[in-house]
């Protein structure tokens, strides 16, 4: 059977604009299907704003707490408007360069507007119009989940997706969710003067992150003045007047939280429903696409990538894994879908992690197996100079030193964990191989040697290096 298309991809967000161009660049002819606008949530409602609004929040913090640097401090007033109007151009800017849906058509790769959805083999619908394909790369996202609380839906709520689309920020805002961007958001919110309360169902935030390193955030938002409620059990939502109102229980106690908004971030749900997956066999689970450690599906001809396939919920693994199957579709067995991924949350300070925490290693190679190695950020030259030691770093590794896992509370600690999720991949040890590696001084990176060499030296205490000393002495004294 002849094909229009070598590939279509559904979706044109971090995953599938990759595909695109990566596609293009193959060789192969592509079409990329797309119903709302290029960019996907990462553009639009997630990355790219959400750092945009952090960043001048951060800027607001700065000049409140001048005196850490010698200044004069200045206890400003935040125009959320201006803030909201510099996000919008930020987003703006780069939907007009570097995601303008032109750079499509001058790569040959035709781009198709509308709702798409599978009609049997090979062939997807786009409107009016029907495709007929060698290949198929969902790519079509996720949208945030909204919890199952009585009155929520009847008074509104704010989520990711349209926080952003405000004109200005809210007086005062409850945050249901304490993963990445309810804590992103609240710690953003609260420092340009929004009263903000997190409401966390579990007994701690950023559930899958290392826990010591959560606590010591959570005690960094509490300190600059976000009421972070733990083990908060939600029964009801409401109005009264111009506040909304949830109730609910912590620690048995009845309680209460008014604010001017509610903003919802509980997790996200895939954007599956409408693509006809049944129609040719596709499974899907809780969540998402089912798909193989090639990143295809039940049907051999369609593959997924990104949100949708529900493996991890981040643009940069999107983009992995949305290369990961056009490999595969045409140079079969060529790669599998990525497993070790980091990621960071970007809070003031960031918290990255690769591998596995601590609780997580014990459980998996046995308790005896694990070594936890720990250093202070406040033994770095770089961090007290910034004002900035609240933050740690940890490194997890088998009884013979290889790392299973690195997680760092700091600045800039996104950019730090690359080298550790190298590590992890390749199976370094922390002594000798990070004990050797030479770091730039004076960096934040700079304590990742640090930390090494405490390895380092706790292995030279052993009591047969210390023999071994002892015998090569007596050899080179005779």
């Amino acid at each position: 059977m002849r094909y229009k298309y070598d590939v279509v991809i559904i979706g044109v967000g971090s995953a599938g604009m990759i595909a695109g161009e990566v596609a293009a660049k193959m060789g192969v002819k592509a079409a990329i299907v797309e119903r709302h606008r290029i960019g996907g949530d990462c553009l639009w409602t997630g990355c790219v704003p959400s750092k945009a609004l952090l960043a001048s929040a951060k800027a607001a913090h700065t000049i409140r707490h001048a005196d850490k640097y010698g200044l004069a401090p200045t206890e400003i007033q935040p125009d959320t408007a201006s803030v909201w109007r510099r996000i919008g151009a930020i987003q703006q800017d780069i939907a007009n360069t570097d995601d303008n849906p032109d750079k499509y058509a001058e790569l040959g790769v035709d781009l198709l507007w509308g709702d798409a959805g599978f009609e049997g083999e090979h062939r997807i619908r786009v409107g009016d119009r029907v495709l007929t394909a060698q290949f198929a790369l969902v790519c079509t996202g996720s949208r945030p989940a909204a919890p199952k609380l009585e009155g929520l839906a009847d008074i509104g709520y704010l989520t990711s997706e349209n926080v952003f689309e405000l004109e200005r920020a809210p007086r005062s805002l409850i945050i249901i969710g304490g993963g990445p961007i309810g804590v992103e958001l609240a710690q953003a919110m609260s420092r340009l003067g929004v009263k903000t309360t997190v409401l966390q169902r579990a007994g701690r935030i950023l559930e899958r992150d290392e826990p010591v390193l959560a606590a010591i955030l959570v005690e960094k938002l509490r300190n600059e003045g976000v009421d972070v409620q733990l083990s908060a059990e939600l029964a009801s939502a409401g109005r009264e007047g111009a506040e909304k109102v949830v109730r609910g229980r912590v620690g048995g106690e009845e309680k209460e939280w008014r604010a001017a908004e509610v903003l919802v971030a509980a997790g996200r749900m895939p954007n599956i429903e409408t693509l006809g997956l049944e129609s040719v066999g596709i499974k899907t689970g809780p969540r998402g696409i089912v798909v193989d450690d090639k990143l295809r599906t039940g049907a051999a001809w369609v593959y997924a990538a990104g949100d949708c396939a529900g493996r991890y919920l981040f643009t940069h693994s999107a983009a992995a894994e949305a290369v990961t199957a056009l490999r595969n579709m045409f140079f079969p067995g060529s790669g599998s879908a990525p497993e070790m991924v980091p990621w960071t949350t970007f809070t003031d300070p960031e918290l990255a992690h690769v591998g596995m925490t601590a609780g997580e290693a014990r459980k998996k190679l046995g308790k005896e197996k694990v070594r936890v190695f720990e250093w202070e950020l406040g033994h770095s030259d770089r961090a007290r100079a910034e004002e900035a030691t609240e933050g740690r770093m940890i490194v997890i590794t088998d009884s013979k030193f290889k790392i299973v896992g690195a997680h760092i509370l700091a600045p800039s600690a996104g950019e730090m964990i690359a080298q550790f999720t190298l590590a992890v991949n390749t199976e370094m040890r922390l002594t000798p191989d990070f004990g050797n590696l030479v770091q730039v001084y004076p960096t934040f990176s700079t304590s990742v040697a640090q930390l090494a060499a405490e390895a380092t030296y706790g292995q030279l205490q052993k009591p047969f290096l210390q023999t071994l000393r002892r015998i090569n002495g007596l050899f080179s004294r005779s």
